[in-house]
């Protein structure tokens, strides 16, 4: 399914949210290293495209702190985590 829109642009909603199924896939089938660049280029987009649905950017902010936490990488999954709940 990626394949199918990797090769639209970066502002294309499907495209975006192709890249979050397969971050969390990755991270569901505990391949948190190959979950890792996926959720962060995830992340990034939404930061930059869609930073005005606060939900979304949060949800994929707390996708990218499970995945570090998983990775044994606490103190900056803590500091994500932090970042969320003081913005909920």
């Amino acid at each position: 399914a990626w394949k199918t829109y990797v090769g639209r642009p970066d502002t294309d909603a499907m495209r975006c949210n192709a890249m979050r199924i397969l971050g969390d896939a990755f991270r569901l089938s505990q391949q948190p290293e190959e979950a890792l660049p996926v959720l962060e280029a995830h992340l990034a987009l939404e930061r930059r495209y869609w930073s005005h649905d606060e939900n979304v950017v949060l949800t994929a902010q707390t996708n990218l702190a499970n995945c570090l936490e998983d990775l044994g990488r606490h103190d900056e999954a803590l500091v994500l985590k932090r970042e969320v709940y003081a913005r909920r």
